[in-house]
């Protein structure tokens, strides 16, 4: 292997373009018009404006971080389109290349890191892929767990939920199509390869989908810091539903109106309320458990 890249027709030029100067306008004619400036964007430059969850033969997402791109190559569900690695990572996935037959390009941690967002801890690897296809609410199993997020923003704790999912045999994610970040980049690396283990399921209306969940039987359970009862005095049988609400405010009205049981984790020190992906982690242990015979 060597380690310059050799680029393809099409592939992106980092490179910054030579300015031309200001343009003077010709005599007696119009000035021309200011240059436009586009918004400032957390994607790598010449990286086009990503799909939620992909919409066509031709979309990439972008994974990066060891745990997250060893877990998309020993996934057999995700289509592989190029890696870029650096030799020493290259080392360590030697197993995991060999046997998906992924191309390859061995690079400089600092080639890797011109194109991703700035700050992006990469570890030398970055997978270039197609997007996992959402199921559909019909999909769910007869008995699963799923965990319902009701505009939840944040990547890093929609990644964290995706992790913890992964770590108790979540089936499902459920959340919207829109308020919802992209299943990529720092969500990604937030899962730490969960999003290879737990399929997405990504719905237009909440509330719609909270009255499918309940047609095919499921108990669905919101999570409200106010709510009367904890978690470990509420009904957990499956199938399961636990619904999480964003940080600023918690559940949507609909949301709530939709759940058949609203509980609280009961905590014993003076805050009484977590981060989303925290509360997330607590609400599976205490499923978990109630589904184990004591």
């Amino acid at each position: 292997m060597t380690r310059k890249i050799h680029r393809h027709g099409g592939g992106p030029d980092l490179r910054d373009p030579p300015s031309a100067g200001p343009r003077r306008p010709a005599k007696g004619g119009p000035a021309p018009a200011p240059p436009r400036r586009e918004p400032p964007t957390e994607r790598a430059k010449g990286e086009p404006a990503p799909r939620r969850h992909g919409g066509g033969p031709g979309d990439v997402v972008r994974i990066y971080g060891f745990h997250s791109v060893s877990a998309a190559l020993k996934a057999p569900r995700r289509e592989l389109v190029r890696l870029y690695v650096t030799p020493a990572a290259a080392e360590r996935l030697g197993a995991e290349i060999a046997a998906r037959g992924v191309e390859t390009r061995v690079a400089s941690s600092e080639e890797i890191a011109q194109r991703l967002p700035r700050d992006a801890v990469h570890q030398g690897v970055l997978l270039e892929a197609r997007p996992l296809k959402p199921i559909d609410v019909s999909e769910l199993p007869a008995a699963g767990l799923v965990v319902v997020l009701d505009q939840v923003t944040d990547p890093h704790n929609v990644g964290a939920i995706l992790r913890t999912s992964a770590a108790f045999a979540v089936d499902a994610l459920v959340t919207t199509e829109r308020h919802t970040p992209e299943f990529t980049g720092a969500l990604a690396k937030s899962a730490s390869g969960g999003l290879e283990h737990v399929p997405i399921c990504s719905v237009t209306n909440l509330a719609r989908a909270m009255g499918e969940l309940g047609d095919l039987g499921y108990w669905r359970v919101g999570l409200d810091s106010e709510a009367p009862a904890t978690l470990q005095a509420t009904r957990l049988e499956r199938p399961l539903a636990l619904v999480l609400g964003a940080e600023d405010r918690g559940l949507r009205r609909l949301t709530r109106e939709h759940c058949d049981a609203l509980a609280r984790l009961d905590l014993p020190g003076a805050i009484k309320s977590l981060n989303v992906s925290n509360a997330c982690a607590i609400a599976l242990a205490i499923a978990d458990a109630a589904k184990k015979p004591t």
